[in-house]
Formats: C-alpha cells, structure tokens, sequence
C-alpha cells in the first residue's frame, strides 16, 4: 500500500508529459515526500484540455469506514474499482493522473521496523504518473481539529505487484503509466478500455533507488520545509 511517494521533477516537465495546457499550481516546489492528506499536483480534464493542479491526497471513505468516528482522513489507493463507491467516480470527468519520480514501500526488517524502500523506473528518477481519481469540491471533516472543509480530493489505482515490489510489498503496487498514449487512454477511454491499464509493470520494470529515508530528493534537490510541503498542516 503506497503512502508515499515524490515529485521532484518541475512543473514544465509535468506539463509536457501530460499535455496539460493550464496550469494553477502556482509556483510548485520539488516534492521529496508526499504523505497522505498532503496538497500534490494532479493533472485532470477540463473539457476537451487537460488541467495541471493542486488537491488532497485522500479520497472519501465509504460510509461503512466511517462508523465510529468523527473524520474522513481519506482512502489513499484504490483497488476494488467493481464496489459502487469507486464507480461514480471512473468517468472520464474524474479521472486524473498523479505526477511522480518515485514511490515507497515499507521494507520489513530483522528488527521489526519497516523503513522505506524507494521504487523509480531508474536512477534518475523519469517522470511518471499514477492512475488516478479525483472529486472536487467535497465538504467533510479530514481532521477534528481543523472541523469542516471543502476540498479538492484524489487517489490512486493499486494493482497485483510486479517482481520488485513484490518482494517487499507482496499485496499491491500502484498502477503506474509511464507513456503518452497510456496516459490518452486512462483519461479519455470508455471505463472499461481504461481500466485495462489496471495491472502491475512489467518485471525489471522498477529498481530500488533509496533506502531507510522518508523523503527521496534523488538528485540533491534540498527538501523542503514542512510548512512548504504540508499545505493543510498534516503531519
């Protein structure tokens, strides 16, 4: 279950790759670690464009999660995409992608912990996305303390693992697009053509790039502040 991932390659890069034309980030710093609930820049449709910006990672929970308690913090990775729940939101108007460099999964250890191992498609971290949904304009409460608010809210697609995540991670990995026409079809597809890109990377597909950090800079840029990254103050 992928609950970390960066982005650290600039905002143009993110445009080209998707083709978004509008772009309402704003200055958008490198992103070394991005945690759940955190803002992180999507790319979604507008009309017949493609729009580059900012939302909360965390999509509503179903009601049946939610007994007991007082917040919605969020479903991060989604999988189940048959359950009612997901399938209001697999039309194309909700529909995005997730810029990243690289991701992380949990590595067990003799000791018990279970320090992040960082997965990218190489050393030098190309940009990919992750297939996502997003909803816009949803009142709830993520944190008590914050009480109700209105957001832009995303996840992700998870899938079977490849070879490489496996080996740590054996239930899930994120479901990764790594090309242009990928891309064209998760966005623009029938539900049922885009939702064959549901399934893991080829193996050899992935490496491990880090170990043992909660960020991944991977090629030295400075890591941001918490107050830069953390746009909603989670923490």
């Amino acid at each position: 279950m992928c609950n970390l991932y960066s982005v650290t390659k600039g905002q143009q890069a993110i445009r080209d790759f998707t083709r978004a034309v509008v772009d309402k980030t704003g200055n958008l710093p490198p992103l070394p670690g991005v945690f759940p609930d955190y803002a992180a820049p999507i790319v979604r449709n507008i009309g017949e464009d493609r729009e580059l910006a900012m939302a909360r990672w965390g999509m509503p929970s179903p009601v049946f999660a939610l007994k007991g308690r007082n917040s919605d913090p969020g479903v991060t990775n989604v999988r189940n995409t048959a359950s009612p729940h997901w399938r209001r939101w697999l039309g194309v108007e909700s529909r995005c992608v997730v810029p990243f460099t690289s991701f992380s999964e949990p590595e067990p250890q003799a000791d018990g912990s279970r320090p992040p191992a960082w997965f990218a498609l190489g050393p030098d971290r190309p940009l990919a996305v992750f297939a996502g949904i997003w909803v816009g304009g949803w009142k709830s409460v993520r944190k008590v303390k914050e009480g109700e608010t209105v957001n832009d809210l995303f996840a992700f697609l998870t899938c079977e693992p490849n070879k490489e995540v496996g080996a740590i991670h054996p239930k899930a990995m994120p479901v990764i697009l790594t090309t242009p026409e990928e891309i064209e079809q998760w966005m623009r597809a029938p539900a049922a053509e885009a939702l064959k890109l549901q399934r893991p990377l080829a193996d050899g597909a992935l490496q491990i790039v880090a170990r043992g950090k909660k960020e991944d800079a991977g090629d030295g840029i400075a890591s941001a502040g918490p107050k830069q990254r953390d746009l909603f103050g989670s923490g």
